[in-house]
């Protein structure tokens, strides 16, 4: 299942004009003992990208643990038919994309070994179209 909100405000929204803010700085988590999969570059991730990641750490730990997602894709991309001629109006909602800013956690992983969580993370990260790097906390 796509993720995406189950309501919004307004159908459509504007397209955002740039990539989030390039920040070196990383976001203080939690002391307890877990995995962080932390972004090192800024871009845009979709519900698709974050769903297959998600499905593809989950089946390499064997559904142990919790796997928390820190991000969620909640802004609407519209994009119009490719046989539409010019004007009347915006197109429909495609997908929705979540705006990610370096340094940000994009998933924790709870209650595993390191033997199992770090190769678990590594292959979700080979899904996300954003360079990444895993912390052991």
């Amino acid at each position: 299942m796509i993720i995406q909100p189950k309501k919004t405000k307004y159908r459509k929204y504007f397209k955002t004009r740039k990539i989030p803010n390039n920040s070196t700085k990383t976001h203080k988590l939690k002391t307890l003992n877990c995995f962080a999969l932390i972004a090192t570059e800024s871009g845009f991730l979709n519900g698709k990208q974050l769903e297959a990641a998600r499905q593809n750490i989950r089946r390499k730990v064997k559904r142990e643990g919790k796997l928390e997602i820190s991000i969620f894709p909640d802004i609407a991309a519209s994009q119009k038919a490719s046989a539409a001629r010019m004007g009347k109006g915006k197109g429909k909602v495609n997908h929705w994309i979540a705006a990610l800013s370096a340094g940000k956690t994009i998933f924790l992983l709870y209650g595993i070994e390191a033997e199992q969580g770090i190769p678990a993370l590594q292959s979700g990260a080979k899904k996300l179209p954003v360079k990444s790097k895993i912390y052991q906390l």
